[in-house]
């Protein structure tokens, strides 16, 4: 009997504990079930707590967008997904390559570690992202997501390493949130309203730079699982484009590659059947320093360009699939702009003169967008920035759309063509 007293004793002080450290599971018995009512001023204490206790939580989840140095204080960071260089022309690169990679590839060491360095920024931000992404979310809200994790995790936020200094490392370019039938280009001007709805399809375009080195990769977002055709046909068309890559390769053979893919899948919208197409022309392209497109272009199609893949390079691979008719046109209000390469007449606005050396003193070359010019203080700004524009000074680029009513999807990742493999350096477990 006086076992099962100090068993029941037991009992009841472990639920006591439990209760301590979670109020929330307790009965007025002290085992789990229904809670009581509890009085007024423990109900005002208890819901205190409650509430401390998320703002620790959320206080907890913030620490993880820091500066990247913080993960890693060595600065040495992941290598991205190798893959063998396929190609009866470079099966020969495996075995002979091992004698002379190792002197090459050192003298390339800092710029490798440079890319994966923003590969790994890129993984976290889009995986901050993925986490809150929701329907009935502004597209604001959703870029500022992005921004401001991009700003942190590369330390030039206003109390970052390198605050203020974007031309160091941090924003790639103005990260894309198109939805439907807008391909490319879009992203928020101060005061747009628009909301992700349930129906979307979005593409996520987000771009990372570490000393101008750029690793832009994309993804596309469809809470409706009716489209998982169309998702599904661009992500296998880009890592066709992935796996047909490499030095020598000529660029219209991994077009032509991507479309054979991409055009054998079909999606059903609605009850009606629609073959899906490569959005023709729009393409990948290889990044240089500092420039987004560097001067190549990686077709989605076959359009006999012989030019081919160089040992060293590194690509952005992009396909873009549409219901529609596979063509985009510029359509809508312009947000995305870049300097143009190459020497320029000097402004014949003081206005766009100012701007312009703001242009130059932020952002270089790199992409920037109307929200970054309100960012940094600039107001009454679009006059002297459209004379630029007529100049030939600074580049539009409008948004790309198809056929109204059409969707579109895209996928895309960075490689690095080392001497003996490429490098997938944006791979993650998310795609």
């Amino acid at each position: 009997m006086l076992e099962k007293v100090d068993n029941a004793v037991s009992t009841v002080q472990e639920a006591l504990k439990r209760s301590k450290l979670d109020p929330q599971s307790t009965t007025s018995t002290g085992v789990e079930g229904t809670r009581p009512t509890p009085s007024s001023e423990a109900t005002t204490g208890e819901v205190g707590g409650t509430s401390d206790k998320k703002k620790k939580k959320k206080k907890k989840k913030n620490t993880n967008i820091k500066n990247i140095t913080n993960f890693y204080p060595d600065n040495v960071y992941p290598e991205g997904q190798w893959m063998e260089y396929h190609q009866d022309f470079n099966l020969q690169r495996t075995t002979d390559a091992e004698k002379r990679y190792e002197a090459r590839d050192k003298e390339n060491a800092t710029r490798w570690n440079d890319m994966r360095k923003g590969a790994e920024i890129h993984r976290r931000v889009r995986k901050n992202l993925q986490n809150k992404l929701k329907p009935d979310m502004s597209l604001m809200d959703v870029v500022d997501i992005v921004e401001n994790a991009t700003r942190k995790f590369t330390g030039v936020d206003e109390n970052g390493e390198f605050a203020g200094q974007t031309k160091v490392q941090g924003i790639g370019f103005p990260t894309g949130v198109s939805l439907n039938n807008i391909a490319a280009h879009f992203t928020p001007n101060a005061g747009d309203k628009t909301v992700l709805r349930y129906e979307d399809v979005m593409k996520v375009d987000i771009g990372v730079h570490i000393n101008g080195y750029i690793v832009d990769s994309a993804w596309t977002v469809a809470f409706d699982s009716k489209y998982d055709n169309l998702l599904e046909a661009v992500r296998e068309a880009t890592n066709t484009g992935v796996r047909e890559a490499g030095i020598d390769v000529r660029l219209t053979d991994i077009g032509e590659a991507i479309q054979e893919v991409m055009e054998s899948y079909e999606i059903e919208l609605d009850g009606t059947t629609y073959g899906i197409k490569p959005c023709r022309n729009l393409c990948g392209h290889n990044i240089a320093p500092f420039r987004i497109h560097g001067g190549k272009s990686v077709p989605i199609v076959k359009n006999g360009d012989q030019t081919k893949m160089e040992e060293g390079e590194h690509f952005a691979i992009e396909t873009f699939g549409t219901t529609g008719r596979g063509y985009v046109v510029p359509s809508g209000e312009c947000s995305h702009y870049a300097k143009a390469q190459g020497s320029h007449p000097v402004p014949s606005l003081s206005r766009a003169k100012a701007l312009l050396k703001t242009i130059d003193d932020n952002f270089g070359t790199l992409p920037f967008c109307r929200r970054y010019l309100d960012r940094i203080g600039e107001d009454k700004y679009l006059f002297g920035l459209n004379q630029l524009v007529k100049q030939g000074i600074v580049q539009d680029y409008p948004p790309l759309v198809d056929v109204a009513g059409s969707y579109t999807a895209q996928f895309e990742h960075t490689i690095l063509l080392h001497p003996h493999k490429k490098e997938v350096v944006s791979k993650g477990e998310d795609y």
